[in-house]
């Protein structure tokens, strides 16, 4: 079947859109610098001037990028055509063949597996309501490292399969050692079973789809041969904190807008965000192997966002990357905290950071090294806004202190008098405040007038009441994320590297210590910095207020917005409501999205694989075919086992519990001398006595890989 869309014909029209966004870019950088050197003392010319001036251009460039994508999404979404939509080329909505099957992929990490496995069973439920599920099997690929998680991991699997039926079509597969981290969880299961689908759809933990969103995904792939990934646009839900429910109305808000307006200048060569997307898998096992960079972490070794880079490398083999922005259905969970919020990005700045070291490498078209650059922009953005604040401090400062130079410029004949021009700096300053808060105007002008879904926010009051508490909250966190991002970025080329960690699920207040240790130091430094202004040059002072203020009270600012119950108080009045909390769909209602206490893991899923025999054969059924090791491994496994033995669950280390988890012969040991010993000392040490079987023995089926 030949493409909805030739190739030449979208690159051609992508090579126009994007020749209008440099030039609509240029033009208003151009104008906007000029303004900035107008204000200065000596109109850009003297050394400090020019500093000034260069950094200033990059960021209102950087800024300007987003508000012309906003503006022409805006345009597209107000006159509903766009005429490279994907989805335009599923007109008579075709059937799925019966020969495309589709894998569904949900890599976990030290999850919480109730939670995972009632996202699964959510899709699972909806794909067979689409009368499509015949042609789906679906895979939860644990990585996980923690041996009571890994055993409720197995036991929520096997729950699952008998509530649904699902023996032979949900898989689960633990797998150590977990080598690449998610994109090697991704490789391992291409390898293994990749050949028996043409498609694989990728979930996060924490993410969601509808079926009727699946399966339309996946008719779009049939429809059109020459796209390798499609990626929707996930919309945030789920959590209750403040800054939670802050992010999500944001989302739902001026997301749609921000996506389409991505998805008219990138058309064909989109990006792909790791998740729910839908990847053709023959080419993306022919050419999206990720290379070890050289060197040592940070900016060496596994690269850690992987899904750019798969993007372009699907791209550099001949295959389109599309963005079906569109296509509703398709949600994520927020970061329920600031500093959970800061530690993701911690991860992000360094994997967008190694893909400067890609910028010239082969099979990388154009376009993708271009979001190379813009990914890394993210963060590094941060760190140019903090250095024009440091130099402009400076400016200030020796103004105060040293007085005019009336011989700026190096061999000057005649002296200049510095003039400050407050008048520009106002028109400048309100140009700047316009491209930042305009497009979110526009997504309310849109949302009221054009798709009249303000009832869907609570009511076009409650919206716009909502879009300002909004612009106010992002404002006063603006400037801690600023600080963050700098930090992040400079000890990242000082070398300091990241430990892989799962992003905390549930919504958790941060405590006031947490916080301060946090954002002790931004504080510290916001105060010597203020004070040092306010002493000097007490003018310059006000005009860094809006910025020296939020870091100076970071610490409740963090503090507050983490807090479920200032999350209710907004919902109770009506503020940062958005479609899913009015209407639930579904899907959502099946998985929980709601908070859900966590799991009693301490001990328990290791002591039920060894005690209970239920576990212990569900556990067992899981391993691989039992091999012959060396004798002096077998004799340490079996002086690990004699140590639990002795010792019980509690003298166990974590290393010790995976090891015995992990070697079946050890562990069928075990169970069997934990059975004999006295039942005082068992009741002691392994709980024997309230111990109960998970399932009836005549209902439970075993299956493995």
């Amino acid at each position: 079947m030949a493409d909805f869309y030739p190739q030449k014909e979208w690159e051609a029209a992508a090579g126009r859109r994007r020749l209008l966004l440099f030039i609509l870019i240029a033009v208003t950088t151009f104008f906007a610098s000029g303004f900035m050197a107008d204000i200065l003392p000596y109109q850009g010319r003297s050394g400090l001037e020019m500093t000034l001036v260069v950094f200033f251009a990059l960021l209102f460039s950087w800024i300007s990028i987003g508000f012309w994508t906003a503006a022409i999404g805006f345009v597209i979404l107000w006159r509903r055509y766009d005429r490279f939509a994907i989805t335009r080329s599923l007109q008579d909505e075709e059937q799925l063949p019966v020969e495309g099957r589709t894998a569904i992929l949900i890599p976990v990490y030290n999850e919480q597996p109730d939670r995972v496995f009632a996202g699964v069973k959510a899709v699972y439920l909806s794909l067979a309501a689409e009368k499509a599920h015949e042609k789906f099997d679906y895979y939860v690929l644990s990585d996980t490292t923690d041996p009571d998680i890994w055993i409720h991991e197995e036991l929520a699997w096997a729950r699952l399969c008998h509530e649904v039926s699902g023996f032979g079509r949900i898989f689960y597969r633990h797998r150590r050692p977990n080598i690449k981290r998610k994109s090697g969880n991704i490789a391992d299961f291409c390898r293994r079973w990749g050949r028996n689908y043409r498609y694989m759809v990728v979930f996060d933990a924490d993410s969601m789809m509808t079926g009727s969103t699946v399966a339309r995904m996946v008719r779009l792939m049939e429809r059109n041969p020459r796209i390798g990934i499609l990626q929707t646009t996930p919309l945030t839900v789920g959590k209750k904190s403040l800054l939670a429910r802050i992010q999500q109305f944001a989302s739902h808000a001026y997301g749609p807008m921000f996506a389409a307006g991505l998805h008219y200048w990138q058309i064909g060569d989109a990006q792909y965000w790791g998740h729910n997307a839908v990847i053709r898998i023959a080419p993306f096992m022919a050419h999206c192997g990720l290379p070890r960079l050289s060197g040592k972490p940070p900016l060496g070794g596994d690269i850690l966002s992987h899904d750019f880079v798969e993007a372009a490398l699907m791209r550099g083999a001949g295959f389109e990357v599309w963005l079906a922005y569109d296509l509703t259905g398709s949600w994520e969970e927020p970061p329920p905290t600031l500093i959970d919020e800061l530690g993701r990005d911690r991860r992000w700045c360094q994997g967008n950071l190694q893909h400067m070291r890609l910028l010239l490498a082969k099979r990388i078209f154009p376009t993708h090294r271009v979001l190379f650059l813009n990914g890394a922009m993210s963060y590094v953005s941060a760190l140019l806004w903090f250095l024009f604040l440091n130099i402009s401090s400076i400016k200030a400062l020796s103004q105060a202190i040293i007085g005019p130079d009336y011989f700026p410029v190096q061999g000057g004949l005649f002296p200049e008098w510095p003039i400050w021009n407050l008048g520009w700096a106002l028109v400048l300053l309100t140009s700047t405040f316009v491209i930042l808060l305009l497009p979110k105007l526009l997504s309310a002008i849109l949302i009221i007038f054009k798709q009249k879904r303000a009832a869907d926010f609570g009511g076009p009051v409650r919206l716009l009441l909502s879009l300002g508490a909004e612009i106010i909250a992002s404002t006063l966190l603006a400037p801690l994320r600023m600080l963050s991002h700098s930090k992040f970025v400079f000890v990242t080329l000082l070398g300091q590297n990241i430990s892989w960690k799962p992003p905390p699920r549930e919504d958790q207040d941060t405590a006031w210590d947490v916080a301060l240790r946090f954002h002790g130091w931004g504080m510290a430094l916001a105060l010597i910095w203020g004070g040092v202004l306010f002493l000097v040059n007490r003018p310059f002072f006000w005009w860094l207020v809006p910025v020296l203020g939020p870091l100076i009270l970071a610490v409740p600012l963090s503090v507050w917005t983490s807090r479920k119950s200032l999350g209710k108080l907004t919902a109770k009045f009506g503020l940062f409501l958005i479609p899913e909390e009015l209407s639930p769909p579904p899907e959502l209602l099946s998985a929980g999205a709601a908070t859900r206490p966590p799991l009693p893991t301490d001990n328990a899923g290791f002591v039920l694989a060894v005690v209970d025999p239920y576990v212990n054969a569900l556990h067992l059924a899981f391993r691989r075919q039992r091999r012959k090791v060396a004798k002096g491994i077998a004799l340490s496994r079996h002086q690990l086992v004699l140590k639990a033995l002795a010792g019980g669950p509690d003298g166990l280390r974590r290393e010790d519990k995976v090891t015995l988890l992990s070697d079946p012969d050890s562990l069928d040991q075990l169970h069997a001398l934990v059975w004999q010993i006295p039942d005082s000392q068992a009741a002691r040490l392994w709980g024997l006595d309230s111990s109960p079987s998970v399932c009836p023995e005549d209902t439970l089926q075993l299956s493995s890989f």
